[in-house]
This record gives structure tokens, sequence and C-alpha cells, in this order.
């Protein structure tokens, strides 16, 4: 079965308004970049995404965040972002924040079937007990929506707090080699939640800095079976190395140090 598709711009072109979205990736690590501005340039708005975070101011999710085509967010970290926090804080976006392990296990837990679990994640807190602003007044004013207590339950003495996994329409994930059957490999850090994402996604895309042929992959190097990708989209060598970082650090050296004798 080839699951390539002939552009980007067609492998996201039946993503609808309203649609939720699952997005690969860490800051800036990772991200979809291509499929995220073909969505861009496809129009699609009120979308609902879930991600670690929502990308940097100009960058990434970002763009779409800017442009005012995201209503709610679900991740586990969004500091990068001054547009997110005014819209946030402005009353215009939904905010759902969630412990970062307890994100990836509600991807994955989706992606496997899994409907809900417990964890110790959260216990004790507003995670479990309710009262996390989720949607402010807008304008400021205070809390339009607050998060709902949890189920919490004992095991062996122990309280855990009962999350529901997570599935979405659609997936936008990015990896670093992909075969026509959709199985995927991921490099380092760039792995991160895209395993994840791809499989909460019931129509998951993927766009691979190199495609190979099936056969090609070593089945031990494979980290996402293609069982968990409908269609797969093949960068351009310009695509495959655009890639951006949050935060350029640059380490000077400690001054020549003068021994005398």
């Amino acid at each position: 079965m080839d699951k390539v598709s002939p552009s980007a711009a067609e492998a996201v072109a039946d993503i609808p308004d309203g649609a939720s979205l699952a997005v690969g990736g860490f800051g800036l690590s990772g991200i979809p970049t291509t499929l995220i501005e073909s969505l861009f340039a496809n129009g699609a708005s009120g979308l609902s995404v879930v991600s670690n975070n929502c990308g940097v101011d100009g960058a990434g999710l970002g763009v779409l965040l800017a442009a005012g085509r995201i209503v709610r967010v679900t991740a586990s970290y969004v500091g990068e972002n001054k547009e997110f926090a005014r819209q946030y804080l402005g009353g215009e976006l939904e905010v759902e924040l969630t412990p970062q392990g307890t994100l990836a296990e509600r991807l994955r837990a989706g992606g496997c079937g899994v409907p809900a679990f417990f964890t110790p994640a959260g216990v004790g807190t507003q995670v479990a007990d309710g009262g996390l602003p989720w949607r402010y007044v807008a304008g400021g004013g205070g809390v339009a929506l607050a998060s709902p207590a949890k189920e919490v339950r004992t095991f062996d003495g122990r309280p855990y707090v009962l999350e529901r996994g997570i599935t979405c329409d659609y997936a936008l994930v990015r990896a670093a080699r992909g075969d026509r059957h959709g199985n995927l490999v991921f490099r380092k850090a760039a792995r991160n939640f895209n395993p994840l994402a791809a499989m909460a996604g019931r129509i998951t895309i993927a766009e691979v800095e190199e495609l190979v042929e099936p056969g090609v992959l070593d089945p031990d190097e494979i980290h996402l079976p293609g069982v968990f990708v409908q269609r797969v989209v093949e960068l351009t060598s310009a695509q495959a190395t655009d890639k951006n970082i949050e935060r350029r650090t640059i380490s000077v050296p400690p001054a020549r140090r003068t021994v005398h004798a």
C-alpha cells in the first residue's frame, strides 16, 4: 500500500474547520513545519490542538495561533509564546494544562484503544481537585471555565487520579526516515512526542526528511509501524534542512590564565 501523498498541501486538504489535531514536536524540535505551513495556507480554523507546547511566536503552531485559527490547546508547557499568553489571559483561547508525563500517556493510551487510566501525577493538586482556569472571561475579570474534579481512587494505600486517553481527528508528525508503507524512524531528540501523537490520530500524516522504499528499513530500527500512519509526505532537501531552535546559546571560553613562575 503506497501511502505517499503528492504534496503537503494535498495531504492536509481535507482537514476541516473545527478539527482536532495531535501534533508532534517538543519546542521546535521535531515539529512538522511543512504540514503546519500547508494547513495555514489551507485556511482551516476553529482547531483544537493537542501538543506538548504551542510553538513559539512566529514558528510552528505559533503561526496558526497568531492567525486566530486555534480555539483550544491541550499542552504541558506554554512558556515560550507571548501571543499564547495574551490570548489565554484575554479569554480568547481555552487551555487545558496537563502534566507532561500524563499528556504523553494520554496520547499513547488513546492510540492503543485504552479509554482511561489511573496515575499518581497530580493527586492533591488542582489537576485532580479541579479549578484550573481553562478559559478566562474575555477582556479579564475572572475565570469563565474551570477544570472539573476528577475521580481519585486508592490502590495499595496510594491515591491515583483518573485520566482519559486522547484521540484526535488528525495527527501531524515529522520523521527522519519513512517508507511508502508509513513505517517511521525518528532522530534522537526529535523523536519526543511524535510517535505518541501519531498513534492518537484517526488520520495520521507524516512528513519525512528521507523517503525510502519498503524493505530498506530494518524492522528493529522502526520506531512507529505504518499501521498508525495513513499519509506520507516526502520533504524537499530545503524543507528537510530548514530547522529552527528556540534559543541560540554561545559558549565563550574562559580567558587564558597567565602562570607566573
